[in-house]
């Protein structure tokens, strides 16, 4: 009857209404927790079917349904530790439990969370104080990344930094900017060599030098503008099965120098007499020391920031070049792309990990668990993997950790709504009660 259907509408309110109690009590409860995503509860109407015209109506009464807003971002909150991460825009990093790091029935079960203070453990892996390891993919020895499958975590790996760990950068590229005295090409001058050593880094560490010579071409008259360069590489040992070889020398040519007025003092040829090959258009020379190629740029024909013959002064004008000497790690930093990039004492910098972002296609759809973090659900959708930055992901900041999504303010005024429906319920079941101990009265 329609009486009874009204009490059980008025206990349907008052669950419906219990439940959005307790959604926004979580919200306010985490107000200042990071990387918390608010909880709403919507009412939905349950109509029970009737015919029209029947001069009766039975009440279907209310059902809540909670939702998560896991796709709001809260406000990104700076910080002091350069580990403090949180993803400014759509994706979100991927973690796992320490307790399953070390599982190796199967692939690792791949969580993912918004924002995550990490530091390193006794063993170096970077996790937060609730458990969370932050998983990555490690870099090759030269820092470039290896491509790996986007949609499994097979190639992920949890990030380890050691902090008592030590790395050298080999010297593979070096300008060579340097000034010959013009005069010294005339003739009448003694034709002496002019040394110029420049130091390397080779594979291991070590500091190598080159030993380079220019030794000018005296004419009887005039103005030869040319030069013999000999570069020679200390780490190169000599073969004793050939005594007479100079195995040190990587490479011997022949430099001319314009002595046009619009060209002046400029390359204007290199011959190549031994060693590697010259490239006029970048300018570069093919060396090979005794770890490995190395480019040596001396300039290109009429360039005037490599070698140069001008007036009477020899002159290094501009020699720089990569590689540092075995450093100590000083810090690891992360960029917007998801690059984790160590530093060592030396000012060298390399690439140790990335960390991807992952994204699915119904955020609100994935499960919410503990810690801030959430896994994929059949509503989300499978998971993939970007790059941050690409596709529809957002980059990823350092020094920094995502606030709540919760408005208090919001939540107060949706508290007092809540309890004002929840109180109007009540009163529909206190009215029903009476109701029915009056229709219970009839009989006396």
């Amino acid at each position: 009857m329609s009486i009874s259907s009204s009490l059980n509408a008025g206990v349907a309110g008052l669950a419906a209404n219990a439940t959005r109690l307790a959604t926004i009590s979580d919200n306010i409860a985490n107000s200042g927790t990071y990387g918390y995503k608010r909880a709403i509860a919507e009412f939905e109407s349950m109509v029970i079917n009737q015919a029209r015209g029947a001069g009766a109506y039975s009440a279907g009464g209310v059902r809540a349904d909670t939702t998560r807003l896991i796709e709001e971002r809260g406000a990104l909150i700076g910080t002091a530790n350069a580990l403090d991460i949180a993803v400014a825009g759509r994706g979100m990093l991927p973690v796992v439990p320490s307790v399953s790091v070390d599982n190796t029935t199967g692939e690792q079960p791949l969580m993912m969370t918004t924002t995550g203070a990490f530091r390193t453990d006794a063993n170096g892996t970077l996790r937060t104080e609730s458990g969370l390891v932050l998983l990555g993919w490690p870099a090759n020895a030269d820092g470039s990344i290896p491509v790996l499958p986007r949609d499994t975590t097979s190639g992920l790996a949890p990030v380890m930094i050691n902090a008592n760990q030590t790395a050298g950068d080999p010297t593979t590229r070096m300008n060579l900017g340097v000034n010959l005295p013009a005069v010294d090409t005339e003739a009448g001058s003694t034709g002496e060599a002019l040394p110029l050593s420049v130091e390397y880094f080779g594979n291991l560490g070590t500091s190598e030098t080159l030993d380079i010579t220019f030794t000018p071409s005296v004419p009887a008259t005039g103005s030869s503008n040319e030069w013999t360069m000999v570069i020679r590489d200390s780490a190169s040992v000599d073969d004793p099965a050939t005594p007479a070889v100079d195995e040190s020398i990587i490479g011997e040519y022949t430099l001319t120098f314009d002595a046009s007025r619009g060209n002046g003092g400029t390359l204007a040829s290199v011959t190549v007499v031994s060693g590697g090959a010259y490239d006029p258009a970048s300018g570069l020379l093919d060396l090979t020391v005794a770890g490995g190629p190395l480019e040596m740029t001396i300039g290109t024909i009429g360039d005037t920031n490599g070698l140069t013959q001008l007036s009477d002064s020899f002159a290094p004008t501009s020699i720089t070049k990569d590689g540092s000497p075995v450093g100590n790690l000083t810090a690891v930093e992360i960029d917007e792309n998801g690059y984790l990039k160590a530093t060592y004492d030396t000012g060298f910098i390399r690439t140790v990990y990335q960390i991807p972002l992952v994204d699915v296609p119904n955020q609100n759809g994935l499960i919410a668990l503990d810690n801030q973090t959430f896994q994929v659900s059949p509503t989300s959708g499978s998971f993939f993997l970007w790059d941050a930055g690409d596709g529809p992901t957002g980059s990823i900041e350092g020094y920094a950790r995502e606030g709540s999504t919760v408005d208090v303010a919001r939540e107060l005024t949706n508290l007092i709504q809540t309890q004002r429906a929840y109180t109007s319920n009540a009163k529909v079941i206190q009215t029903v009660d009476e109701m029915l101990q009056e229709t219970t009265n009839i009989k006396r």
